[in-house]
């Protein structure tokens, strides 16, 4: 996996996170939860958007499919964070985030659909 940077839906998030806030949010911590994210996944950015999407004739559609199984994933990496509760949660809502500015609506809880 290149620098977690360099992929198109991780550039999606950094996009929306600067519209959002009208300005440059610090991407540090962000970047290094999404890559431990990505590592515990087995993917990389870009694939994780693409398996929570299928593309029709009106434009892309959610998988609910792949978008449960994203929101098991997290919940199982926010339980290897290292930290308190707050500090898991906020590793996991910066997991959300990123699904969230790609189009993928998620939310702690979301596994039973």
């Amino acid at each position: 996996m290149g620098n977690i940077a360099d992929y198109g839906a991780v550039q999606q998030w950094v996009h929306g996170l600067k519209e959002q806030w009208g300005g440059d949010p610090d991407m540090e911590q962000r970047y290094d939860v999404l890559q431990r994210f990505a590592d515990f996944a087995g993917t990389d950015p870009d694939t994780m958007i693409a398996e929570c999407t299928r593309d029709v004739e009106s434009g892309k559609r959610i998988r609910i499919k792949g978008r449960r199984e994203y929101s098991e994933k997290i919940a199982a990496f926010q339980a290897t964070v290292e930290g308190n509760p707050r500090q898991q949660s906020r590793a996991a809502n910066y997991i959300r985030s990123f699904f969230i500015h790609n189009g993928i609506f998620m939310q702690a809880g979301l596994t039973g659909e």
